[in-house]
């Protein structure tokens, strides 16, 4: 089987390629950009005769048209993901996450491929934390960021292209995800080198703020399993139950790393910083029979910040810059 993974040097989608070579016989080729948030680092150690990269733009139509032409199946990670800098420069992930999905649905039809789109619980907008609901595949739409915004747009392509054209796609949008190759501009990896650099991690708000974590290895999975047995034109929420609020996730970290849990700052709170994200997978569980393998979210917090102690080289060329951007921002 021969599979095409847009996005496949960031974060999510590395983690994607590692897991399908290392489980299943395929061959994979990566579409990536090489935009700041990925690496081709990250598909060190990756066997050459079954990993492939080309680097090129998601929204290059005649470029997805061709890779497309010689594939089985498409997974669709290639998202520009950043609440932060979609507030602060939204263009790109109009780009990136509207017209370059409408490149890759155009390539799936023209060629018959079979099609798994990524996508974020952050379409759905936000849950009051005392509010015992967890989102489902009925909850209505409502997003709160330009980021938010463009994955509910794309969402909205692949369905329309599945009922109007007959692509043959699924759709899953899953809670947070952790894990190693994951840009420290985002909250887990941030507060770990932070910590790793003698510095007091940066909350923002309160810190109440509540996430519903899935270890990146899970979230591979739940793919793979909806890409083999999931029905077209579907949709297939992913997470681990693994709700935190801010406070408690740096508690953890401080912890691991022998620092008193109360080292930290709070910051200013992000604009329209949603409350609390939680999923329900019951229906991936119930109908594809899929299980989280790491649904301890201590146990992988911790192996996560032992990935990042041992893979300073991987990280440290993009912290200073990191830190300087959030610091204009007073962040």
């Amino acid at each position: 089987m021969r599979v095409l993974v847009t996005g496949g040097a960031g974060f999510i989608g590395s983690n994607f390629v590692h897991h399908l070579v290392g489980q299943q016989d395929v061959v994979v080729t990566v579409l990536d950009k090489l935009t700041y948030a990925a690496s081709r680092a990250s598909l060190d150690g990756l066997p050459t005769d079954r990993v492939s990269l080309v680097v090129g733009d998601v929204a290059d139509q005649p470029l997805v048209d061709r890779l497309a032409a010689g594939h089985d199946a498409i997974v669709h990670f290639a998202a520009e993901s950043h609440n932060d800098n979609s507030l602060t420069e939204p263009g790109p992930f109009i780009q990136t996450n509207l017209v370059g999905t409408f490149c890759v649905l155009e390539a799936a039809r023209r060629h018959g491929t079979r099609l798994h789109h990524i996508s974020t619980d952050e379409v759905y907008g936000d849950l009051e934390l005392d509010d015992p609901q967890r989102f489902t595949e009925a909850t209505p739409y409502n997003p709160s960021s330009p980021y938010s915004a463009a994955k509910a747009g794309s969402d909205h392509l692949v369905r329309a292209w599945v009922r109007s054209f007959g692509v043959k796609a699924t759709i899953s949008n899953c809670s947070n995800n952790y894990g190693p190759w994951q840009h420290v501009e985002k909250f887990i990896p941030r507060q770990i080198t932070n910590v790793l650099d003698g510095r007091r991690p940066k909350v923002y708000g309160t810190g109440t703020n509540v996430r519903d974590w899935i270890h990146a290895e899970d979230h591979s999975s739940a793919v793979w399993t909806i890409l083999q047995q999931g029905r077209i034109g579907e949709t297939y929420l992913v997470g681990a139950d693994g709700e935190h609020n801010n406070l408690e996730v740096v508690a953890l970290i401080l912890e691991h790393l022998g620092r008193p849990a109360d080292d930290y700052d709070l910051v200013a709170d992000r604009a329209g910083h949603d409350l609390r994200y939680a999923i329900d997978s019951t229906k991936l569980r119930d109908e594809l029979g899929w299980r989280p393998a790491h649904p301890d979210f201590g146990a992988g917090l911790a192996r996560t910040i032992e990935w990042y102690r041992d893979h300073e080289s991987w990280w440290r060329p993009h912290k200073a810059a990191t830190e300087a951007a959030y610091e204009v921002k007073g962040q």
